[in-house]
């Protein structure tokens, strides 16, 4: 029977949410946006990890230049995550743009779209055949 969780997704959850506290409380760069880490995916030899984040950005911020912050400070990231938890070696981390919250948004438009459109349409039938 093989556990419920496995171990690199224990390690995963801490990684993500010790990352969350230090993004808020370590890290002060005005240039990066509003950060919020959505995933986080360890290699099965904790080698690597991918941390997949959104940006609320404000005023001229963009994610890309957010994105690229982040990429530029993980060194420094990382040993801060490092001292953190209890690992025998830290996860080299390495930061990307989760769009999956953005086409959701999309795809989610689209469907409400195509919903009005045929209400429309049903209405158009109804007023014709009175």
């Amino acid at each position: 029977m093989s556990k419920e969780f496995s171990r690199t997704q224990r390690v995963s959850q801490q990684v993500q949410k010790e990352l969350a506290v230090i993004l808020q409380r370590e890290i002060r760069e005005e240039r990066l946006a509003m950060t919020t880490i959505s995933d986080v995916e360890v290699s099965r030899d904790m080698g690597y990890a991918k941390v997949f984040v959104t940006f609320l950005t404000i005023g001229d911020q963009t994610n890309e230049e957010s994105l690229s912050i982040l990429q530029e400070k993980a060194p420094y990231i990382r040993s801060l995550l490092g001292k953190r938890i209890r690992l025998r070696v830290t996860p080299e981390l390495r930061f990307v743009f989760d769009e999956s919250l953005t086409e959701g948004m999309r795809i989610s438009n689209l469907v409400s779209k195509v919903v009005r459109d045929d209400e429309d349409r049903h209405v158009d039938d109804e007023s014709g055949e009175a």
